[in-house]
């Protein structure tokens, strides 16, 4: 029976792609192993994003490819959006690697292990998640239908493509039986949700269904774009026991210069209507945002704006990205590039700004009770990593909580909390039920 290590890098939705490809090979009668030293096969599913998403795909190739120098018989395979982006590419300047693939080719990923007639449909019935278990993504579709200029998806992913309703809630449905609490529904633009298989969005039909599921507590929409944001969503938090009072919504920027440069659909004003409209609508409503700065043409003013902005709204939740330069976009043939250094220092002032402003909003929390989710317990530091719904695993705040007769019983349960201090980034505090 061989050994088989995949290694997942990117986004969740990597990660959902990974866990498909796990519940194939499983049910194929490979052993699934995390030590790539003692696999037969790497199976590296790579991101191709970014320059720095990039060049970690790149470094674990070659750190894959160190493995195999020390065990020739071991073969490293490569998928996901690098290669399906840069297959040439790798084939040329890595010509070590055993087989490449792009991002859907589970097929030929079996063929290439022996498996030449292995069933590829309904993945989701397979699918081996990798998360821990009280948690889960859901991905409700494929690609992309916008033209941003600096992003590269569309053309790695291709168009936008719906999953049927049907066959997510049945998805769901299999991931809470296997314990999950919370679902994390991811895509690339969550908005879109529908219209290309129903004709009209479909996103508000989806969350109902997903209501409906017995023993489900989280539902937690990740990716909304801004654009045609449906209203209607808004009106569901409003009335749902489970959908959270949680907005992710990447705007990118707010000088209109620098909406229209980067291909955006929106403007200042469309932006300022929407989150004050989800403030008005849902007042106790975290929103979390993304921007880009150091794009093509953005000058000092446009950041100065785009740095007020983010003063004056006190986004709960906020990323930065420096503008990456992909070829085959818009924006790579766009002049006045933005130099590394000043991009660099503009995304050091915009989060020293952010980080004021989670730290005072943190700080606001201290002696409140908050219902969190428990992730993790660490029994050497006695601690629980916990979550209240401001937070999506991985990218945004945490809660930890001291617990000297703590146990690992409780992580993936519903706790009180009472909030006893505070950092920029944490939440600190006591169980209630200890």
């Amino acid at each position: 029976m061989k050994k088989v290590n995949v290694i997942t890098l990117g986004c969740p939705k990597n990660i959902v792609d990974s866990e498909n490809l796990l519940g194939l090979l499983k049910v194929n009668q490979f052993q699934i192993t995390q030590d790539a030293r003692e696999s037969d096969v790497i199976i590296i599913n790579t991101c191709g994003f970014i320059t720095e998403a990039k060049e970690e795909s790149i470094q674990t190739i070659l750190e894959a490819l160190e493995l195999k120098k020390e065990d020739p018989a071991k073969k490293v395979f490569v998928a996901g959006c690098l290669t399906q982006r840069y297959r040439r590419e790798i084939e040329k300047e890595i010509p070590e690697v055993d087989a490449i693939f792009g991002t859907e080719e589970y097929g030929q990923i079996l063929k290439a292990l022996g498996k030449g007639h292995a069933a590829v449909d309904n993945l989701q019935r397979i699918r081996l998640v990798s998360t821990p278990r009280h948690y889960a993504y859901l991905k409700i579709s494929e690609g992309c239908n916008h033209t941003c200029g600096f992003c590269a998806i569309p053309a790695i992913r291709g168009k936008h493509r719906s999953k049927p309703i049907e066959q997510l809630v049945e998805e769901a449905e299999r991931l809470v039986k296997n314990g999950a609490k919370e679902i994390l529904i991811v895509s690339q633009d969550t908005s879109y949700y529908g219209k290309d298989l129903y004709g009209q969005q479909k996103i508000g039909a989806l969350l109902d269904k997903l209501e409906n599921i017995p023993d489900l507590k989280w539902i937690r929409p990740l990716y909304w774009y801004p654009t045609n944001f449906p209203p209607e969503v808004l009106e569901m938090m409003q009335s749902s026991q489970k959908l959270l009072h949680y907005l992710d919504l990447p705007i990118q920027h707010i000088s209109e210069r620098m909406l229209r440069l980067m291909r955006r659909g929106d403007t200042r004003k469309s932006i300022i209507d929407l989150l004050e409209t989800a403030r008005k609508l849902v007042p106790d409503i975290t929103l979390r945002t993304t921007v880009i700065v150091g794009h093509p043409g953005e000058q000092d003013h446009d950041f100065q704006e785009l740095l007020q902005f983010v003063r004056e709204m006190e986004f709960d939740r906020l990323g930065s990205f420096v503008y990456s330069d992909e070829d085959g976009t818009a924006s790579y043939r766009l002049p006045d590039k933005v130099e590394a250094h000043i991009a660099k220092e503009r995304q050091r002032q915009l989060m020293e700004v952010q980080s004021e402003i989670s730290l005072q909003k943190n700080l606001r929390l201290v002696g409140r009770e908050l219902s969190v989710l428990i992730d993790e317990y660490d029994a050497q530091q006695h601690i629980y990593s916990a979550r209240t719904y401001r937070d999506a695993p991985e990218i945004d705040n945490e809660v930890l909580i001291r617990a000297a007769k703590g146990n690992a019983s409780l992580v993936g349960t519903l706790q009180k909390v009472t909030i006893e201090d505070a950092s920029e980034y944490e939440l600190y505090g006591t169980l209630k039920t200890l």
